[in-house]
């Protein structure tokens, strides 16, 4: 069933267990999590939850999705804030180690369903993982973009092709933020921040193809 079909209170019930989920998945992966656990924690029946997803697989899709949303509308209202296009986008790095909101909060790689689930759903789902590959080619079409907004605005100089240059620095922030998971330090995301700026400000040359993974 279609969540637009659903009654208000019906799209609640449906929302209240990809919340929990979430937390569940986050603490746990999603291989590691059983259904039961979803069902005790987010207080529905089996019946219920089955009325909203057909399986756990499609449970784990739905959730990426919701997650991938509300991740697009957060970084819609923090790159909508002033500033040249390059401060827009190092705002967007800096988010990872730090929330802008709250500096005393956990960082978005923190919370990151991309960080704690590529690896696991690429082999275990398909559905999951073209989930998680749409919104990761989207992220890395918008980091571009602002590459070539700041160029255009002068705020970076001219240098390697916007997408191949966006796919690099996405790729070495997700292996700085799993790094930060092993160390439990943010020092490999902190560094990640310098490897960054240097990127940014210089010409990279033979980088590969935006599209070669």
């Amino acid at each position: 069933m279609m969540q637009t079909e659903l009654t208000p209170k019906a799209q609640a019930t449906r929302q209240h267990i990809l919340d929990t989920g979430y937390a569940l998945v986050l603490n746990k992966g999603f291989a590691g999590l059983g259904l039961q656990e979803i069902l005790r924690s987010s207080g529905v029946p089996k019946g219920s939850f089955y009325h909203y997803f057909p399986s756990k697989e499609a449970f784990g899709a739905a959730l990426l999705t919701d997650y991938v949303a509300r991740y697009a509308d957060r970084l819609n209202v923090l790159l909508d804030r002033p500033g040249t296009a390059r401060d827009r986008l190092m705002r967007y790095w800096q988010a990872w180690i730090a929330d802008p909101d709250d500096p005393a909060a956990a960082g978005w790689a923190e919370g990151c369903l991309v960080v704690k689930l590529a690896a696991e759903v690429a082999d275990l789902s398909e559905d999951m993982r073209l989930v998680l590959t749409h919104a990761t080619d989207r992220l890395v079409a918008r980091i571009a973009a602002l590459i070539t907004q700041g160029r255009a605005d002068g705020s970076l100089p001219a240098g390697a092709e916007a997408g191949a240059l966006a796919q690099c620095l996405y790729q070495m922030w997700l292996g700085a933020a799993l790094l930060s998971k092993l160390t439990r330090t943010d020092q490999p995301m902190r560094r990640a921040v310098v490897a960054t700026e240097h990127l940014l400000a210089c010409e990279v040359g033979d980088m590969p193809e935006r599209n070669s993974r």
